[in-house]
């Protein structure tokens, strides 16, 4: 979902099961940086905002070291792909998919994701 820069009084929605989950206000997300969210089963998201204002958001648990640390990862493009890096051991998921750009067996969850 994209979103114009200066709308900021919106809620960030997930959908969980049948139902979207308020996790934070827009504003806590600044561009090109993560966010990592508590969600009621007791796992971690972790969202992102890019600079055209669409929304992500994956697991935080990095599957190579079973940290959740992806929300602390940094954020870039390769082949017009938005991904981010773990920050502990470098590699880059796809944030649209989830797909590991480093390893090809390699997934994390995504999450359907608003602002309402």
């Amino acid at each position: 979902m994209t979103l114009a820069p200066e709308v900021t009084d919106l809620k960030v929605q997930l959908r969980l099961a049948d139902d979207w989950f308020t996790v934070c206000d827009l504003s806590r997300l600044i561009p090109g940086r993560g966010v990592a969210a508590l969600l009621p089963d007791g796992g971690q998201v972790a969202l992102f905002r890019d600079r055209s204002g669409t929304l992500y958001a994956i697991d935080n648990r990095d599957p190579f070291s079973g940290a959740g640390v992806l929300s602390r990862g940094l954020t870039g493009t390769h082949q017009g792909r938005p991904f981010v890096a773990s920050p502990l051991l470098k590699q880059r998921f796809d944030l649209a998919s989830g797909q590991c750009l480093d390893d090809e067996s390699v997934r994390v969850a995504t999450y359907a994701v608003r602002a309402a």
